[in-house]
């Protein structure tokens, strides 16, 4: 049992290897799709805690949302591609909270710019004068 970490290792590419040898083309391309949708949606871990030490507290920039909704969309993709029930159903609900969130988002940021061109043209008329006739 004491083998080392050597032996775990040739072990691993041994299975490796014989796991891609018997593999075909499109398969090849569908796990490497898997792969890349699996890293834009790590990566949006990386994105938070970067925009979380730059403002020194813990916030979820909007880019979160968007590494989210695509990178679970490619891995329910190729959960589909596979028929695996556990990446579909793993997948599946969270792409709806993604896209509410982005929706929610750019709901307010469309609000807020509604909301400021009313209070400018409150201030202007406010600063206009009054012109009797």
């Amino acid at each position: 049992m004491d083998q080392g970490a050597g032996y775990f290792l040739g072990h691993l590419l041994e299975k490796w290897s014989n796991y891609f040898s018997g593999m075909s083309s499109l398969d090849f391309t569908w796990l490497v799709i898997g792969l890349l949708g699996q890293t834009l949606f790590m990566m949006r871990f990386i994105v938070q805690w970067i925009h979380s030490e730059k403002h020194k507290k813990s916030l979820i920039p909007v880019s979160f949302w968007y590494l989210s909704l695509s990178g679970g969309l490619v891995v329910l993709a190729y959960g589909i591609h596979r028929l695996d029930p556990v990446i579909i159903m793993g997948q599946l609900p969270g792409t709806f909270v993604y896209l509410r969130n982005l929706i929610l988002i750019r709901r307010e940021q469309s609000g807020a710019g509604l909301v400021q061109i009313i209070e400018d043209d409150l201030k202007n008329e406010a600063n206009t004068p009054v012109v009797e006739e």
